[in-house]
């Protein structure tokens, strides 16, 4: 009689897995607001307009918010706490950074009379950003619940996966910003 050895599978963890349905979900919406725009922006009526120096303020406090996020996840995998937590209240820092400076962004809109009102264009770019900025705000709730959990004084669950989770969304929700920076740059 011969023995056959069976391999275990790698499963993906199970919030794994909904994140991701999550962001493939997320990925669906926005692409389909991006060709909407696409196709609305042949309208007689549609107007152009700038973007403005606070998005582009905010997208480099995403990409380092980014790299501060896998530094900590770094850090914790190894064991770093101190540096873990630091990296972690200096990308929640970020995170907040981002959404301040989004707000200034949509202020200079309000102050040049692109409101939601005005114009479809404008429209299309306050539901596309502002949805965007929900996310992070959701990822930034998420970073503050980890922040406040790396300084708990309750016995130590080192598992891995939160900081795994909340790496992909917060990188997904950058990379997602960088995408629909380009897309309202390039097709306006």
């Amino acid at each position: 009689m011969e023995t056959e050895v069976i391999q275990p599978r790698n499963k993906i963890h199970p919030h794994k897995f909904t994140l991701w349905v999550g962001i493939g979900s997320i990925v669906m919406m926005f692409a389909g607001l991006t060709s909407a725009y696409i196709v609305k922006r042949n309208q007689a009526n549609w107007q152009t307009f700038e973007i403005p120096l606070a998005f582009w303020y905010s997208t480099v406090l995403i990409l380092i918010s980014s790299l501060t996020l896998q530094l900590s996840a770094k850090a914790f995998k190894e064991r770093a706490m101190k540096n873990y937590r630091m990296l972690m209240l200096i990308t929640l820092t970020l995170g907040v950074l981002f959404i301040v400076t989004q707000y200034f962004g949509f202020k200079s809109f309000w102050n040049a009379g692109m409101t939601i009102q005005a114009n479809v264009s404008f429209s299309f770019l306050y539901v596309i950003v502002g949805l965007h900025a929900l996310h992070v705000i959701g990822g930034v709730i998420a970073l503050m619940a980890m922040s406040l959990k790396a300084f708990s004084t309750k016995k130590r669950n080192y598992s891995v996966v939160p900081i795994e989770l909340i790496c992909t969304y917060w990188h997904f929700v950058d990379v997602l910003w960088v995408y629909l920076l380009i897309f309202l740059v390039m097709i306006r």
